[in-house]
Order: C-alpha cells, then structure tokens, then sequence
C-alpha cells in the first residue's frame, strides 16, 4: 500500500471531510477521492460511507486507519534513523566466526550499555557460510576473514570493509619447541609430525598445504577437527601440530605457540553487509563498535572514514 494513501486515510479520519483533507494536503478534492478510490481496490473492502454532506469511515476504515497511525510512525522513526536524527533502534543480526569472540563479545556488550535501542542477535558460522548467508538477507553483518596468502573472492553484492589483521601461530608440543618466528628450517622440524587441520574450512588445509610445500615437504593432515580446545588437547598430549589465529591460542601447560610469520602470513578481518544496509543507522553504529574493539585485539587496523 502506498503511504501517502495511508496518511490521507488518517487525515479523513480526523478532519472528517474530503475539503478539509484537501486542504492540509494541497492536493484537490478530486485527486483525494481518486486515492481512496485506489486504496479501496487495494484492499478489497468499502472503506468510505456516505454521511450526508460529509462522509465517515466505515469499521473496516477505522481498522486500517488505527494500523496505518502505527504503521506511519514506524516509517518516521526509521526516515529518522537513516538522516541520523533520534537514538538508534533495531535488531542487528550479526554473524561470526568462533575465535572472533574476543572481538565481538566486548563491542556488543558496550553497544547494550551505550545503545539500548540496538538489540544484537549473534550466529556462529564460519567465514564461507557467512558470506552466504549475508547474501542471502539471513543476516545484517558479518566478522569474516581471509588468510592473507589465500585471498576470497567477495560477492560483489556485499560491501566488505577491513578492520585489522590477526597473526598466525604454529601451536606445538612444548618439549624442545622453540617459541620464536618460524623460518623454513624449523618448520621442516615438523615433517613427520601429525598435523590437524578443520573438516569444514577448505581454506585451512590449503594454507597448511602451502606452508609445508613452501619448506620442502607434504605435511601429514591426519587429524580433522575444528573444536579449538581440543585442537591444544592434542597438541598439549604431544599427538599433534596445528596453526591456529592468536585470538584462539591458550596458554597452558604442554603448548607452545611459534608465529609462523611470512611462512604463513595473517589472518585479515573484515565487516561485510549488504551494499545498501550500511546506510541503516543500528548497522553503522554496531560496524563502528567492532571497530573499536578492533583496536584492542587486532593489528593494522585501519581508520574507517565511512564511520558515523
């Protein structure tokens, strides 16, 4: 239904004639009665009675006029929203991948303390999933990542905006292990090690791959899991070796954590959404709060100037 046919049918409902509604309209009595004429195909029902001179809503009328009262306000708060006027309102559905808790948890948990209006529904999927998804119009905005040496191809639908890099760690058995940068020499220490990598991210076993081939040797992928904290069981038991982002690696007992530095490169952040939901005020300001967040647990964030 068209709003300006909505907000007429308020009009008539308060002035009581089609010359008053004109009148605060500009519009002339005959382009008014021809918009009710629409509305009434619209909705299949006589939503206008004679009543002498004048005329008077009929309860089907009324009904609507009480919904369209509602439903106009809601388009006001919302025009509001997206000029940047008033306090901003609404349901963010924003998807992640595990390991960026460290990043999300702390910006939604200030985004409800500073904008109460923002409700934030978090989904836990990872990065190829979520690009999906985002497409799909199954959520609003997404934490996900590529490996700097196995950049994605972004779907031109979604506008996808850095925020930082996450660097990379060989996680091994601590007995012997040598804790700083890995050089090619080292890593080939590992040759005949069992190594982990996930059952779902494709991406991750070619950066294994990659790794291991650029220091001489095929890695061993035996075991498939994607349980972060018994990934470091593993490793910890001395069963396994794995390369995992440092916003997943725990300190403990039996692990040792390498950065596995150019060898494998850094994990690069992104925010993505829908070309035209960054304009929507709840998305600009969660964007702007993950940004923030950034600062604290990533490196290289960039200024964002499309922030406000």
């Amino acid at each position: 239904m068209d709003f300006t046919r909505l907000r007429l049918l308020v009009e008539l409902g308060r002035l009581g004639t089609m010359a008053a509604v004109s009148e605060v309209t500009g519009m002339s009595t005959s382009a008014v009665s021809k918009h009710f004429a629409v509305l009434e195909r619209e909705t299949g029902v006589p939503l206008i009675a004679p009543d002498g001179r004048r005329v008077r809503l009929t309860p089907a009328g009324r009904r609507l006029a009480e919904h369209a009262v509602g439903i106009l306000a809601r388009v006001e708060a919302a025009r509001a929203e997206f000029e940047g006027e008033g306090e901003p309102e609404g349901r963010v559905h924003l998807v992640m991948y595990t390991s960026a808790a460290p990043l999300v948890l702390p910006a939604v948990r200030r985004l409800r303390e500073d904008h109460p209006g923002i409700e934030v529904d978090l989904t836990e999927y990872e990065s190829e999933q979520a690009l999906d998804l985002l497409q799909e119009g199954g959520a609003d905005l997404g934490v996900v990542y590529q490996y700097s040496l196995l950049p994605r191809i972004f779907p031109e639908t979604l506008t996808v905006r850095p925020i930082g890099t996450e660097e990379l760690l060989l996680s091994q058995p601590s007995a012997g292990a040598d804790s700083r940068t890995l050089t090619r020499r080292r890593l080939r220490e590992h040759a005949d090690a069992s190594w982990i990598a996930s059952p779902f991210r494709r991406d991750e076993d070619a950066l294994v791959q990659r790794m291991c081939a650029d220091a001489g040797f095929t890695p061993r992928l035996v075991h498939r899991i994607d349980n972060l904290a018994l990934i470091e069981d593993l490793v910890a038991a001395g069963l396994a070796v794995a390369v995992v982002p440092r916003l997943a690696a725990t300190t403990r007992r039996g692990v040792a954590h390498a950065p596995v530095g150019e060898l494998g490169g850094v994990r690069q952040i992104y925010l993505a959404g829908r070309t035209g939901g960054w304009a929507w005020k709840p998305i600009r300001v969660t964007a702007r709060y993950l940004h923030e967040s950034a600062r604290s647990v990533l490196e290289d964030v960039p200024d964002l100037p499309w922030e406000g």
